[in-house]
């Protein structure tokens, strides 16, 4: 079943009256797929990206399900970072709202005592798992009574470490309770816990290349260790780039990155681990408005970011897998924008780099930036939508790509 429309879709006047309000008039896909199994009371289990409308896809559900009179603690709803915890709480404080519900959040890096008494009274919870522990122990947070529980993001979950803290929270909520379990990935250890968490649950996964995709232009551009900082300067001050996301492996990295822009008179923060909450919330309002226009972020403290307006993604350093360059450059080319994606590479990385090229149907866009073939051509990946372009000077322009999901969350 599908519909153009959320009350086609079994969402309530009221509700879908607020979506409207925000501009929301439409479900995009993965809503389309998930809200009538979801609405109906099943456990769900969705394989989508960032960035692909997912939020809504379980928030809505929990805000249908639950009523005024419902117990405090009656959703749950796990999130890997505090920026997604904190995006998935703003996202759901006006649909809630129309349905007389309270939601509260829970992350560290700030104090506990507000967020506990926010949490006493809340219907929803949307909590890390470290945090929301924390509460549990303090006698805050009761799970007792949880109807619904999300897991969202779980894959980042369990490659943050989470994963004992997940099962003993998972353990702790009723075993009659409607579950949802979104994941980059339903593959491995993370498809085995979907299971285990989930009954008799429908699975949809949601395509990165359906009619909401990204458009992303994917450059390679061959550097030297000595020379990227001077070839990420020549990026940030070019003509036309806007807002600008800079990937980087390590937090040392990230705020050593950040000092030799500065020396060079460009405007840029650092977004990582080590930095405490105040900080990566200012840093994140101030790019997200526009008065900073180049955030440096490490994997783990970009997941939450969804910014709408990136036009540039840099990976500064070489991503760690395929499945790590889907995640970054995803965060361009949204809500039907065009958005480009430019990855440096060294000589010695150029072969891992290519595997991952050749994973992501960009092989020949990779050759045409002037790196030797490393791997056989013996089983070319089918062609992806849209055509290669010769370059000319500066970073070669790969192709026009549908490698990212795209759409608000």
């Amino acid at each position: 079943m599908s519909s153009s429309s959320f009350a086609g879709l079994g969402v309530s006047s009221a509700v879908a009256g607020t979506l409207a309000k925000r501009g929301i008039n439409a479900p995009f896909a993965v809503q389309q797929l998930v809200l009538p199994d979801a609405l109906d009371g099943h456990d769900v289990l969705v394989q989508s990206p960032t960035g692909s409308g997912k939020t809504l896809a379980f928030l809505l559900p929990i805000v249908e399900r639950l009523k005024p009179q419902d117990p405090a603690g009656s959703a749950l709803i796990l999130a890997p970072t505090r920026e997604l915890a904190g995006q998935i709480a703003a996202e759901a404080q006006d649909i809630a709202a129309a349905r007389g519900l309270r939601v509260a959040v829970a992350y560290g890096g700030v104090g506990i005592e507000r967020q506990a008494k926010a949490a006493r009274s809340a219907h929803i919870i949307v909590a890390c798992p470290g945090r929301l522990l924390d509460l549990i122990n303090r006698g805050a947070v009761s799970l007792s009574r949880v109807q619904v529980l999300v897991l969202d993001e779980a894959d980042r979950m369990l490659d943050m470490g989470f994963r004992p803290d997940v099962e003993r929270i998972v353990r702790t909520t009723p075993r009659q309770r409607q579950t949802f379990f979104f994941s980059a990935t339903l593959g491995g250890e993370v498809g085995k816990l979907a299971v285990a968490y989930t009954r008799d649950a429908r699975r949809h996964e949601h395509a990165q290349k359906q009619e909401r995709s990204a458009t992303i232009d994917h450059h390679f551009v061959e550097v030297t260790r000595e020379g990227k900082i001077d070839r990420l300067i020549e990026e940030l001050t070019a003509e036309g780039r806007r807002l600008t996301l800079v990937f980087v492996r390590t937090r040392r990295g990230a705020d050593r990155l950040v000092k030799r822009l500065q020396a060079s008179g460009l405007t840029a923060a650092a977004m990582h681990g080590d930095k405490s909450q105040s900080q990566r919330e200012r840093a994140l309002h101030q790019f997200s408005n526009g008065r900073l226009d180049t955030l440096i972020a490490t994997d783990v403290a970009a997941r939450g970011i969804d910014v709408t307006g990136i036009t540039h993604v840099i990976n500064f350093d070489v991503p760690a897998d395929h499945e790590t360059y889907v995640h970054r450059t995803g965060r361009t080319g949204r809500a039907e924008r065009e958005g480009v994606a430019i990855t440096f590479v060294d000589r010695d990385e150029s072969a891992e780099m290519e595997r991952m090229a050749h994973k992501l149907d960009l092989r020949d866009s990779f050759r045409r930036a002037g790196f030797p073939a490393k791997i056989r051509s013996d089983h070319r990946p089918r062609a992806a939508s849209g055509s290669g372009r010769p370059a000319g000077g500066g970073p070669r322009r790969s192709r026009r790509s549908r490698v990212s999901g795209s759409g608000r969350s």
